[in-house]
C-alpha cells in the first residue's frame, strides 16, 4: 500500500497522463502485465472496500490538527532510515538536515508532534534504499505489482528489506513493541490514504487505463527521488 501510494507526489501529471495511457508495453520493462493486472485489480478492490472508506472516516472524525500531529510522529519516527541512506548515498548535507531535523523536532516539536524544523528552514526530504541502490548502479529490473504493496520492482522490493534492517525499531525490545509495530504500520497507511483521497479519486475519473496511469506515475515519481528532484539530464529529447 504504501508503494501504490507513493506515486501522490506526482498527482500533478496525472490528468495529462491519463488522456494518453494505453495498455503498450513498448518500453515498459513490464513482462508480468497479465499477472501484474490481476494482482492490480485485486489492490484496488481492497482498497475501495477498505482503506478508502478508512481514509474518508479518518477525515472526518479527527480533526485536521490532530491528523498532522500523527503525520508529523510518524514522518520523525522515519528519521533513522532516512538519515542511514543519506550517508550511504554520500549526501552529507541532506543528512545533516535530517539529522537536524530529528534532533529539533524530537525535543521543540515535542517527539515530532510538531514540524519545527520546518519552521525555522530545515527541509523534509525522504530516501530509502531502493534509491540508495538506484544510486549504487543497480538496475530497477521488471515492473511489478505486489498484493497490497502496490507498484514496485526487483531492486525496490530489496530496498524494503533493506529499511526495514535500518529501522532500529525493527530490533528494539520493550513492553508493547510488537503493537507499537502494527499501530504505526497501520496508522502509515491511514495517513497517507487519507491525505490523498481526492488526489486518487481524480485519477481514478480521469484515466483511460488506471493501471498503465499508475505504472507511468510510479515510474517518473521514483525516478525523481533518485535525482532527489533534480533535472533528467538522462532522456533528454534528440533535438
Amino acid at each position: 500500500m504504501k508503494n501504490i501510494l507513493s506515486t501522490i507526489a506526482a498527482l500533478s501529471l496525472a490528468a495529462g497522463l491519463s488522456a494518453c495511457a494505453t495498455t503498450d508495453t513498448s518500453g515498459q520493462n513490464d513482462p508480468y502485465e497479465q499477472t501484474n493486472r490481476q494482482i492490480f485489480d485485486l489492490d484496488q478492490k481492497l482498497d475501495h472496500a477498505v482503506a478508502r472508506p478508512v481514509a474518508v472516516f479518518y477525515n472526518h472524525a479527527v480533526p485536521q490538527i490532530a491528523r498532522d500531529g500523527i503525520h508529523n510522529v510518524l514522518a520523525n519516527l522515519d528519521s533513522p532510515v532516512i538519515f542511514a541512506n543519506d550517508i550511504l548515498q554520500g549526501e552529507t548535507t541532506r543528512g545533516g538536515q535530517t539529522l537536524g531535523r530529528t534532533v529539533v523536532n524530537s525535543t521543540l516539536g515535542l517527539g515530532g508532534l510538531v514540524d519545527f524544523a520546518a519552521k525555522i528552514g530545515i527541509p523534509a526530504h525522504d530516501e530509502d534504499f531502493g534509491q540508495t541502490l538506484a544510486v549504487w548502479g543497480a538496475d530497477e529490473g521488471p515492473y511489478l505489482v505486489l498484493p497490497l504493496l502496490g507498484p514496485s520492482n526487483p531492486r525496490d522490493l530489496v530496498g524494503m528489506g533493506g529499511d526495514t534492517a535500518m529501522d532500529p525499531f525493527t530490533w528494539a525490545r520493550f513492553h508493547g513493541s510488537r503493537t507499537f509495530s502494527f499501530v504505526r504500520a497501520g496508522l502509515g497507511v491511514i495517513d497517507l490514504r487519507a491525505r490523498n483521497v481526492d488526489n486518487l479519486d481524480q485519477i481514478e475519473r480521469t484515466s483511460v487505463d488506471l493501471y498503465a496511469t499508475t505504472r507511468s506515475l510510479y515510474r517518473q515519481h521514483r525516478n525523481a527521488e533518485i535525482r532527489n528532484g533534480a533535472p533528467d539530464t538522462e532522456n533528454l529529447p534528440n533535438l
